[in-house]
């Protein structure tokens, strides 16, 4: 029994290496040919977004500074 044992880990074993040996590399290949890329335009669209985002909450914590620095001073 205990050799049979031995045997079913070795070979589970044997398995595991077998997956790891250079396949990760053919996963990873494979996985990014599934990725649904964006097009230039949507890829356009995206960046603005992104660029009026980060324009809006530079605005805002400009803005709570100010009105922070406003409370600040009044209670000198």
């Amino acid at each position: 029994m205990a050799k049979k044992e031995k045997e079913v880990k070795k070979a589970k074993k044997e398995k595991k290496n077998k997956n790891t040996n250079g396949s990760f590399f053919k996963n990873v290949k494979k996985e990014m040919k599934l990725v649904k890329w964006p097009s230039s335009k949507e890829l356009i669209k995206y960046t603005i977004a992104t660029i009026i985002f980060c324009i809006v909450l530079v605005i805002f914590f400009q803005f709570l500074d100010v009105i922070l620095a406003f409370i600040k001073g009044m209670f000198r």
